[in-house]
């Protein structure tokens, strides 16, 4: 077997279209190959790489990268958890897969934590620093549609206070995401938020019993309090006193499995 490698300036076999290569061949470099004296086309190697691509797609039908967030592996052909929050989810400040999303991922691939069966769990983070709950709202029909996700955790509502939307927008919104997802046919889990007492008493408590109101009306398993055990020890938490820190992502795990571990189980 004889291979013959010429690049261009764009680094693929020369008389190869770069933008052609790339749809067909993935950036796979081209080559010119030669066997027993004859030289194969450019349309049979890029049928025995289509061969190949859809061999290694039966034998690895298992993984695949999320979408939304590419450095969480996520398993194909199995359930799905959704994680639509705001930067609390979006590791924030820290690197993305030291965030309590990305150890989710983790702690499900260990032995013994995987749902009933030993199923794989794809996790999709959907999460954007700065969302509301309004922002997400608009986002989540099409992220259902193309995920649709077994249990959708909700993880919302800090930035509408931090703006000073009312409650009622903040309760309605959060019931439509809910509802949405329902529909969708996907359980539910609601991280519930507390914020600081200068918002006044009458907003922080109504802030708080918000989450908890939503989630007794529709019935869907709580966090009563996303941060807890956190919020309160300034080393736990940035210099802005709003984000966690890495040191803290283990925790907020520690506050959401006890609530999605039943979920998981009856997948």
């Amino acid at each position: 077997m004889f291979c013959e490698c010429k690049y261009n300036e764009y680094g693929t076999g020369e008389n190869t279209s770069p933008s052609l290569l790339a749809k067909m061949t993935g950036g796979v470099q081209a080559c010119k190959h030669r066997y027993n004296g004859y030289r194969l086309s450019h349309n049979i190697i890029v049928l025995w790489l289509c061969r190949l691509s859809l061999i290694g797609s039966l034998l690895g039908a298992q993984w695949a990268y999320s979408d939304t967030d590419p450095g969480l592996i996520a398993p194909t052909l199995a359930p799905t958890v959704m994680v639509l929050g705001d930067s609390i989810s979006a590791a924030y400040g820290i690197k993305r897969d030291s965030g309590w999303v990305s150890l989710l991922q983790q702690h499900l691939l260990q032995p013994g934590n995987a749902v009933s069966g030993q199923r794989p769990v794809a996790i999709v983070n959907a999460s954007i620093s700065g969302e509301t709950t309004g922002g997400a709202l608009a986002r989540l029909p099409k992220l259902l549609l193309q995920h649709r996700p077994s249990i959708v955790i909700i993880e919302l509502g800090g930035n509408d206070a931090l703006r000073g939307y009312p409650i009622q927008t903040l309760r309605h919104n959060l019931q439509q995401l809910v509802q949405l997802s329902q529909q969708a046919e996907a359980k539910i889990v609601i991280a519930g938020m507390r914020i600081p007492p200068n918002y006044g008493k009458h907003y922080t408590q109504m802030f708080h019993h918000s989450f908890v109101d939503v989630a007794s009306r529709n019935q869907t398993a709580l966090v009563p309090f996303l941060l807890a055990e956190i919020a309160i020890y300034p080393k736990l938490m940035q210099g802005d006193g709003i984000h966690p820190t890495a040191a803290a992502q283990q925790q907020i795990l520690n506050n959401v499995l006890p609530h999605l571990r039943p979920l998981l189980a009856a997948l």
